[in-house]
């Protein structure tokens, strides 16, 4: 019995040993911390993938509604809102469409890369929102 036990804990020691530098080694090997994005400022422009999710409606409690969000660079706020607690700043941004015609505008080019002016921009605070970042004023700008 002795002699099992024994045999086991040397291939345990064994195994320990072989695989401490393989673990350290990855560690060198990381890349260095990101730089924080540039900054973003009302009246500029903001390009990347326009993301389509259904998200359950806070105020009405069941009803699914369509929220559309923005996947770009990582992109600094201006002040107070600065990096939203992020090392680089946010990449997500949800586009709160102002009424039907906005949301229909945007439902059409969902999947696809558009740029948008923005008009106000926040950090995301309020529970059931999936973005880092939340666009409240902004207008869709037409490729050529």
């Amino acid at each position: 019995m002795t002699k099992l036990f024994a045999t086991r804990w040397a291939l345990v020691a064994t195994m320990m040993l072989l695989a401490t530098p393989a673990i350290s080694a990855q560690d060198d090997g990381a890349p260095p911390p990101s730089k924080p994005g540039k900054p973003i400022n009302a009246g500029e422009v903001l390009s990347g993938e326009l993301n389509t999710m259904k998200v359950r409606d806070v105020k009405n409690v069941g009803k699914r509604v369509a929220m559309y969000q923005i996947t770009s660079e990582p992109r600094r706020l201006p002040p107070p809102s600065g990096l939203c607690n992020l090392e680089t700043g946010p990449e997500t941004f949800q586009l709160v469409p102002s009424g039907d015609a906005q949301a229909a505008q945007l439902k059409t080019f969902a999947g696809k890369e558009i740029s948008v002016k923005v008009d106000e921009i926040a950090c995301a605070s309020d529970p059931g929102q999936m973005s880092e970042a939340v666009i409240t004023k902004w207008s869709l700008i037409k490729k050529q």
